[in-house]
């Protein structure tokens, strides 16, 4: 294999990543993943009269990425990979989207983000999978909920009360935040905007891939007591979710007491980050170079009291939530999605870690202060929603800990370090761990050390097949909890 190795947040010149024929490029992909490899990142960048197509896959036993290219001129056809790498059915289908390079075989080529009826006229309705029989009938859901979410359609093929087959349509927003990136370029302000706005329930995990995305282009270092404060928060992110994420499934098995007590414990987890940045969703706490924002010592002790109480409160609620019959019961063997299909299909973040797939970027690419604080993935094998739920209870336990840990260890530091310009002609791919699982961004400068693109993948980009598979000879009525149970991102997801 003739791919260039890189690590995680390492700039590589452009012009020593390897371009091979699409055969080859083809082939290896395939070897490459067959072998134990996953895919990352696969996408496309206009150059003069061509298209260039990137790969980056992920070695996470030996924490190295692995890219190359290929280039589209006049044809722009080629064997499908999905066949044989079902992680890139959704890759392929968004490269054919945005520059008509068709991969030829694929059994599901359908829009990602466009298609919807009316809103362009140029654009083809979205065409449904359809299922015939008797007593066979159709469920639809959305766009358009009975809450305050974003827009998504659910159809349900039915046979009774169960669910044979639920198609996912996505990309109502047409939110082009890709583009604003290079459109914007200029404006290193109006892009850190940009990146906290990716997905509005992480913008820490997200604002933080681009913070180190930058820093790598512009052979930046950030200090130790920055990086510490960043991690903190991302941790008070992934905390804060998780206590959500266990209030809404409390309640949808009408566990109330569940519902109302994590509820309440977020609010004292959100209300910390409002006393670090005055934001309780991170906003404005992250710079290029570091961090608007410090812990002084005495909000590092206020910090440190209320996380130990919160600690106390959060395993007396989840043991008794766990250990009530009738929430198990709704809880167990629901939604359940095996490891070789968490494998398959690229499942990432806890789903992934609840179905037995060991996928951690804190672990495996670890970034800023995860280098010194080592982080051990908690995994389940059940893959039902009792192992999404309850690894969310592990993962609050372990992020309580890291973060006393790390506030321990705050000094005298400065919290920011002066911008650079960025390198010319220059790619970085940059991972995080966000609490949804794996944030990848990918930056490219061109010859006047401007952005030319930036591509972004939120977890739930990997994640949305994996709830239309949970739900599969589920009841209808199980779906809000299996949906509860992923929590995946609409506005991640468009683009």
């Amino acid at each position: 294999m003739n791919w260039i190795e890189i690590k995680n947040l390492q700039a590589v010149a452009l012009a020593d990543i390897p371009r091979l024929s699409m055969d080859l490029f083809r082939s290896q992909i395939i070897a490459e993943t067959r072998a134990g490899r996953r895919v990352v990142q696969f996408f496309g960048v206009p150059e003069a009269q061509k298209v260039v197509v990137y790969a980056v896959l992920a070695d996470d036993h030996r924490a190295r990425l692995y890219i190359a290219a290929t280039a589209f001129d006049k044809e722009k056809k080629y064997p499908s990979l999905t066949p044989d790498v079902p992680a890139l059915h959704l890759f392929e289908r968004e490269l054919f989207e945005q520059f008509g390079i068709e991969p030829e075989g694929h059994p599901w080529l359908k829009p990602v983000r466009k298609g919807i009826a009316g809103i362009n006229a140029a654009e083809k309705p979205y065409s449904f999978f359809e299922m015939k029989g008797e007593e066979v009938h159709e469920v639809g859901v959305g766009p358009i909920h009975a809450g305050v979410i974003e827009p998504g359609h659910f159809r349900f093929s039915c046979h009774g009360e169960e669910v044979f087959h639920l198609e996912i349509e996505l990309g109502f927003q047409h939110r082009g935040v890709e583009d604003l990136f290079i459109r914007h370029r200029e404006r290193p302000g109006y892009l850190l905007r940009l990146a906290e706005s990716i997905a509005g329930d992480t913008v820490i995990g997200h604002a933080g891939t681009f913070v180190r995305a930058m820093e790598a282009l512009g052979g930046v270092n950030v200090t130790r007591r920055a990086m510490l404060i960043r991690t903190i928060a991302l941790e008070l992110e992934r905390i804060g979710v998780h206590l959500g994420d266990l209030s809404a499934l409390a309640g949808d098995v009408a566990y109330l007491t569940g519902k109302e007590t994590f509820a309440a414990l977020r609010t004292t987890v959100i209300n910390t980050s409002l006393a670090i940045c005055g934001s309780r969703y991170g906003r404005g706490l992250l710079a290029i170079g570091g961090v608007y924002f410090d812990i002084s010592s005495a909000l590092r002790q206020k910090i440190e009291t209320t996380l130990s109480d919160l600690e106390e409160q959060v395993e007396l609620a989840a043991g008794v939530m766990f250990s009530s019959a009738s929430t198990l019961e709704r809880f167990e063997k629901t939604g359940i999605i095996s490891e070789k299909t968490a494998t398959e299909i690229g499942m990432v973040g806890p789903a992934a870690r609840a179905s037995g797939c060991a996928r951690d970027i804190r672990a495996d690419f670890p970034f800023g202060a995860y280098n010194q604080f080592p982080v051990h993935p908690i995994t389940f094998h059940t893959g039902d929603v009792f192992a999404r739920a309850y690894i969310r209870y592990i993962e609050i336990s372990q992020s309580l800990r890291m973060i006393r840990e790390q506030l321990t260890n705050l000094n005298g530091e400065t919290l920011q370090q002066p911008k650079a310009e960025l390198r010319p002609n220059r790619l970085v791919v940059s991972l995080a761990e966000g609490w949804r699982g794996e944030i990848a961004h990918v930056a490219l400068t061109d010859a006047d050390s401007k952005l030319q693109r930036y591509k972004i993948k939120d977890p739930s980009f990997n994640n949305w097949l994996a709830l239309a598979l949970a739900v599969r000879n589920e009841g209808i009525s199980d779906f809000p909890l299996c949906n509860k149970s992923f929590n995946l991102s609409y506005c991640g997801f468009d683009l």
